[in-house]
């Protein structure tokens, strides 16, 4: 959840390491800090934003050719300067920055207490630079491998000595690392866009592997020393697709994408009425048609995702599907039997508790395809198959346009496998791929129609609580801009299925609460929201609804509605959630939130 930087080369580092800190700032912001070696080992660090640190420690002044940089996001000991990143050992001499989380650390840290070690912070990091330490006998190589033996947890780290001032060390275990790739120079990063602008060519770093970079070569070992061969990959996509491009704000560029997205997911996977999957979907037709039951697993935005994808699965392919949160799903002891599949759903790939319950279902002898929008991302190396959404990099904190593109995977998905399970016939599936060809360009008209929403913003920001509302598969929408208002805008929300609500929440309506309803006309319980809506007027509640073009009726029951166009039922979530996410982006803007960045998020959880 932190973000690590590095680089060793022939140019000065440290302007280079900030750079790509402020390029994965969306993945921690508590605090910052940079240390180079040159003459030794210089650092700088301080609580705050980066460029706040930027203005009282000159980070891009510090001297030297190789350089390690960090960008916090708290999870051992508060946010101090003292336990900001880099940390260092007693001498000095040893310097690290690190990602994840040492679950033996009390342990490690009174051993090395007992034998004279004397810590600055309160992390679980600094007893790494401390252990190899402890190692070192002149190979620092070995002492890296000797302490990494005793560390239980995740980590992602960087390390610089000023006893070996020609190389950077990293090292990996769960959480992310990846590796450029220069012309004379050589980069580490816990994400692609940190480093991006300087190369195109990658090593993901697999697990328990520790790579030692020169400027000029890299060179990867297992714990036990052994030299394993390193494999690059080229990156895609262009470096302008990680800057603002002339929005204010990395999220609403990423929900203006959000058609091309679509357009991008869909492309190569349509082949005349058809949907083709097979060489992604690493399954026979047979065995997918022997499929007996589904299970989801994803967190947060994923698995409202996979709260949608559960009911396109079990109306057009009719496979029994369930969706379970990573977190809980790895800690019981789920029934699976051999013919059960796992689809995994996350968008950065390297999701932590998502990846353990990947694990647990391949122990169990579960077949498992991800959906992630990362290529060679530690999920897609540990699933059987992969379908990659075509988002493009997704900066800002809170997730849009990965979650559409998620939605459009999983309608690709059903379709193939509604057609194999001989569910669906040629004639259904053209129509139903007519009705995805026709939602970019539905996006798009929504996308140009935002004034209404603008108005709802400057009337409710200051409000302190609100609902949100949907029946069948239209549930998982109101319960995703909930989260998208809390997650930005500080607003407490609350999704519910609208049936639910007078088993509890109608004791919250009053004359100031916002209810925001998601009822479009295909919807077969459509009927029965306009009751639920009747409910919440009788109760003096606002109502917010999100309607299909054209209904007059439910306008007449709505203190404001926003309108999108008429889709099939089964895709009315992918364009029904986009009023949400901008109501939800102009609300937090009214209230001077930092939309990009709230407070407390990351990016990607590669911690449990």
């Amino acid at each position: 959840m932190c973000g690590i930087v590095g680089y060793i080369g022939n140019k000065k580092a440290a302007p280079i390491v900030l750079d790509g800190l402020k390029k994965l700032e969306y993945r921690g912001y508590d605090s910052c800090g940079i240390a180079s070696c040159c003459t030794g080992i210089q650092i700088k660090k301080g609580v705050g934003k980066i460029e706040e640190v930027e203005k009282i420690h000159t980070l891009a002044d510090i001297e030297g050719n190789l350089a390690i940089g960090h960008t916090r996001w708290a999870t051992h000991g508060g946010v101090t300067d003292e336990n900001a990143h880099p940390h260092s050992d007693c001498s000095g001499k040893i310097c690290i920055v690190h990602n994840g989380i040492i679950e033996n650390y009390e342990s490690l840290k009174q051993d090395l207490t007992s034998k004279g070690h004397k810590f600055k912070s309160d992390t679980d990091t600094e007893i790494i630079a401390h252990l190899i330490e402890e190692y070192n006998k002149g190979d620092l190589k070995e002492a890296i491998f000797q302490a990494l033996k005793k560390v239980e947890g995740a980590y992602a780290l960087g390390i610089i000595s000023s006893d070996e001032p020609d190389k950077l060390f990293a090292a990996r275990k769960e959480s992310p690392l990846i590796i450029g790739v220069g012309e004379g120079e050589g980069f580490i990063a816990s994400d692609v866009p940190a480093i991006v602008n300087h190369t195109k060519k990658v090593m993901y770093l697999q697990n328990e592997r520790v790579a030692v970079i020169t400027k000029d070569d890299i060179e990867v070992f297992d714990l036990e020393g052994n030299k394993k061969k390193p494999i690059i990959r080229e990156i895609l996509w262009d470096a302008a697709l990680i800057e603002k491009q002339g929005y204010d704000h990395f999220m609403l560029k990423e929900i203006n994408e959000q058609p091309k997205a679509i357009e991008e997911t869909i492309n190569g996977r349509i082949k005349g009425d058809k949907v083709d999957l097979s060489e992604e979907i690493k399954l026979t037709d047979e065995e997918i048609k022997k499929i007996s039951n589904i299970v989801i697993v994803a967190c947060g935005t994923s698995w409202h995702a996979g709260l949608v994808g559960e009911f396109m699965l079990e109306e057009l392919a009719r496979v029994p599907v369930e969706v379970e949160y990573a977190s809980e799903f790895r800690y019981r002891n789920p029934v699976l039997g051999k013919n059960s599949l796992i689809i995994a759903i996350s968008q950065s790939g390297e999701t932590a508790d998502t990846l353990a319950a990947i694990k647990e279902a391949k122990a169990k002898g579960c077949r498992i395809i991800s959906i992630c929008n990362v290529m060679a991302s530690s999920i897609a190396r540990e699933s059987d198959s992969v379908v990659l959404t075509h988002a493009g990099p997704e900066i800002g904190v809170a997730s849009t346009k990965a979650f559409t593109s998620q939605l459009i995977v999983l309608y690709l998905i059903t379709l193939y496998f509604g057609k194999i399970r001989g569910i669906l016939d040629d004639f259904i599936v053209k129509c139903r791929i007519r009705d995805l060809r026709q939602l970019p360009l539905f996006m798009r008209a929504v996308l140009e129609d935002t004034e209404k929403i603008k108005d709802i913003a400057e009337t409710y920001y200051n409000t302190s609580n609100s609902l949100y509302l949907g029946r069948g598969i239209e549930y998982p929408i109101a319960l995703e801009g909930a989260l998208k208002l809390k997650e930005i805008s500080y607003i407490h929300a609350e999704g519910y299925p609208a049936a639910e609500m007078k088993h509890g929440p109608i004791a919250l309506i009053d004359k100031n609460m916002p209810v925001v309803v998601v009822a479009t006309q295909d919807n077969i319980t459509y009927n029965k929201v306009l009751s639920n809506i009747e409910e919440v007027k009788a109760r003096g509640g606002i109502i917010i609804t999100v309607a299909t073009k054209g209904d007059k009726v439910i306008a007449s029951k709505s203190d404001t509605v926003i309108y999108i166009p008429k889709t099939s039922y089964i895709l009315s979530p992918v364009l029904a959630v986009v009023p949400l996410q901008l109501l939800a982006y102009y609300i937090a803007l009214k209230r001077g939130c930092n939309v990009d960045k709230p407070r407390n998020l990351a990016k990607s959880v590669t911690v449990e």
